[in-house]
This record gives structure tokens, C-alpha cells and sequence, in this order.
């Protein structure tokens, strides 16, 4: 197949030209049209690399569409696909959480049938998207290392992040933010949440050092990469470097973000944060950190959509000197080579084609079709 009369985002710049594929790869890419028969026009628009997306839990709200309410495994999992590949999201590291911060919790309940119908799926040939499993361990839950390690043996992961959401530290410094918070997700009243509070402060104390450092050493035995999530302190990074962490997930202040850049840690933020001008907590702008050149990666979180969307408006920020051609590999290479996946995620010889056709509409972009390994899937 051949994709001509496209701005094909490469590595350093766009070029207007076309990409020849064989047998799943991309086999040249040249510039100028080509007028071969069954060649696909482009019109013109952009040609990017599939994107690369490490950190949703967009699957979760497909598992549990409504409180109390669990949609069978597979059907389920199958919605989460096309709407990854419906966002150019060609390869997906699917987050679950292990241990929450509300005790039976749907998350909790959910763990196993996500997993399973993860495997399930692609083990059949099911899914449009790559999936692989990111386990998310919050350290403060009482049983989080028990089924941590249940799971590592029945659903081997390909990325593992470490994070302690309790009040008063990392993501939520700021308590009022964490009371506005909590308060608001689980309808909890003044003395609940106070209740509550003290709970979380209590289970952190006990559980998140001893957990955080038994996690990421069962991790580096079996070579699983590692990612720190909401350090806020150079205190936090030094400990996420020695314990093995090349990912640096939302780090909350640019103390962290800086130290986790300088430390060769890749640093993750939330591309919502980039569409919205900020984040929901309170916490760092994406957008400044680009501007200070500490942006490594974004990561959708729980917006698919907002992936590609933040890459352009990276590109068309004037507050920073990111172009397409960086901002795309915010997306794409640079997720790609953190997981140590180092055969996708640009335009080039020798990779998988993974592609998506898009066009810029307004203030955001608008995906034409989407293939992965050579094949159409949008």
C-alpha cells in the first residue's frame, strides 16, 4: 500500500510526501506524490505515527458504566478499543488500579475481569489496538501487595506504577484540595471526611514505604519498567531514581519535574492539562513545563481524545518552542522508548506501520483513518 500527497510528521519535520508499506511495515518514505494506481490520497492532510498512550483508565468507566453496574468483560473491553483506535491510540498501556483508597471498591472488584478480558481479547484477535497491561499500586491499601503479586503471576504486566494518594503529600499537598476533592466524588459528609482522612493518613503509615520498595524490587527481577507517580519533592525523585523508576508520572511541583528530567527520568504529564491550560488539582501546567523543556511524554489519562489534541496545541503555543514534528513525538517515540518499545512510534523504515490520517479543524484535529500494522481499523 502507498499513503501519498501527505505532511507526513517525521522525526525533526513534516514533509510533504508519501509512505510506501509491506507486509505490516513501513518500507520507504519518499518525498513528493506518487500517481500509481490504488495509491491513497491524503489530500494534503497529516500523516502521523500511531500514538502511544502509557497511562489510561479509560477501561475502567466501560467495566462499571453505572454504580453497581458490571457490563460483561469482553463486550466491554471491546468499546475501550475503538475508542483508542477512534483517538489514533494504536498501542494502549491499559492501567488498572491495585488497591484503591475506598475499601470494596468497584476498582478492587473489577481487577480481575479487566485483566482477563484483556488477555482474552488479544489473545483472540479481538482488538484493533495494541493492549498491554499497566498495573497502578496504590501503596497505601492494605492489600495491595497481595494482589500485586496474584496478578503478576496470572497476568504478566508490561508496566507497573507506584503511587500513594493519601492527604496531605504528593498529589494532594494542598489538604483543602484533597477535602474539595473526596468530599465531592464520594458525597461525604463533614465528619465522614474528616473520618475518612484520618483513615488514609493511617493506612499510608503503615503500608506505602514498605510496599513501594517490595513492588519495585520484585519489578527490576523480572525487568518490568517502572514509573514514580506525583513525586513533588526532590526528596520524592531521589527516592524514585534509587528504587529503580525511569518514568516519571505527573509529578506535582517543577522542583520535581526538573530533579526527574535532570535524573534522565522521562517526565509524564496529563495532555487534558494541556487542553484545559492546567491541572485539576491544582498541581504544575503541562504547558509550563514545555516551555522549560522538562516534557517528555503526555499521556491521555482519562480523555483519549485529549492525546492528539494537546500535541497541536503544543505546536501552535507561542509560550514554548515545540513544532508538530516534537510535539508528536510527546505521543508517540518518546512513550514508545520509555516502555522500551523501539519498533514503533515514528515514520521510518523497518518500523510498524502504525499511522493515523488527520487533518487540523479549528482548534483541534480530526482523525480521517487510522491503520495499524498496514491495515485499516478506522
Amino acid at each position: 500500500m502507498i499513503l501519498t500527497n501527505a505532511q507526513i510528521v517525521a522525526d525533526n519535520e513534516v514533509i510533504h510526501g508519501s509512505v510506501s508499506i509491506r507486509d505490516g511495515l513501513i518500507d520507504a518514505v519518499d518525498a513528493g506524490n506518487v500517481s500509481l494506481p490504488g495509491a491513497v490520497d491524503c489530500a494534503g492532510g497529516y500523516l502521523m505515527p500511531g500514538l502511544v498512550e502509557l497511562h489510561t483508565d479509560n477501561m475502567e468507566k466501560h467495566f462499571t458504566p453505572r454504580p453497581g453496574v458490571a457490563w460483561p468483560g469482553l463486550q466491554a473491553f471491546k468499546v475501550h478499543d475503538a475508542q483508542m483506535i477512534s483517538a489514533g491510540i494504536t498501542t494502549v498501556f491499559d492501567a488498572i488500579s491495585v488497591g484503591d483508597v475506598i475499601e470494596g471498591s468497584e476498582r478492587l472488584n473489577n481487577l480481575a475481569r479487566m485483566a482477563g478480558a484483556l488477555d482474552e481479547s488479544r489473545q483472540r484477535g479481538l482488538s484493533r489496538a495494541d493492549h498491554l497491561l499497566h498495573l497502578r499500586c496504590e501503596v497505601s491499601h492494605a492489600d495491595t501487595l497481595e494482589n500485586f503479586n496474584r496478578l503478576l503471576e496470572q497476568h504478566a504486566p508490561q508496566l507497573v506504577s507506584v503511587m500513594d494518594h493519601s492527604p496531605g503529600q504528593r498529589q494532594f499537598a494542598n489538604i483543602d484540595k484533597y477535602r474539595e476533592y473526596y468530599q465531592g466524588k464520594y458525597k461525604l459528609s463533614n465528619e465522614a471526611l474528616e473520618a475518612f482522612i484520618e483513615r488514609q493518613t493511617e493506612a499510608s503509615r503503615r503500608y506505602s514505604d514498605s510496599y513501594r520498595k517490595a513492588i519495585c524490587e520484585t519489578c527490576l527481577s523480572h525487568n518490568i519498567p517502572l514509573a514514580s507517580h506525583d513525586d513533588a519533592t526532590v526528596e520524592h525523585v531521589d527516592e524514585s531514581v534509587g528504587l529503580g523508576m525511569a518514568i516519571a508520572e505527573f509529578p506535582t511541583t517543577h522542583e520535581a519535574a526538573r530533579s526527574a528530567h535532570n535524573h534522565g527520568m522521562a517526565v509524564l504529564m496529563g495532555a487534558p492539562n494541556v487542553v484545559r491550560g492546567g491541572s485539576h488539582s491544582g498541581n504544575i501546567a503541562a504547558h509550563d513545563l514545555a516551555s522549560q523543556g522538562l516534557l517528555d511524554i503526555l499521556s491521555s489519562d482519562y480523555y483519549p481524545a485529549s492525546l492528539l489534541d494537546a500535541a497541536f496545541h503544543l505546536a501552535n503555543d507561542e509560550r514554548n518552542d515545540y513544532d508538530l514534528a516534537t510535539a508528536t513525538a510527546l505521543i508517540s517515540v518518546r512513550p514508545a522508548e520509555a516502555a522500551g518499545l523501539h519498533d514503533r512510534g515514528r515514520i521510518a523504515p523497518g518500523l510498524k506501520a502504525d499511522l493515523l490520517w488527520c487533518e487540523a479543524v479549528d482548534d483541534h484535529s480530526h482523525i480521517l483513518h487510522v491503520w495499524k500494522h498496514g491495515q485499516r481499523v478506522f
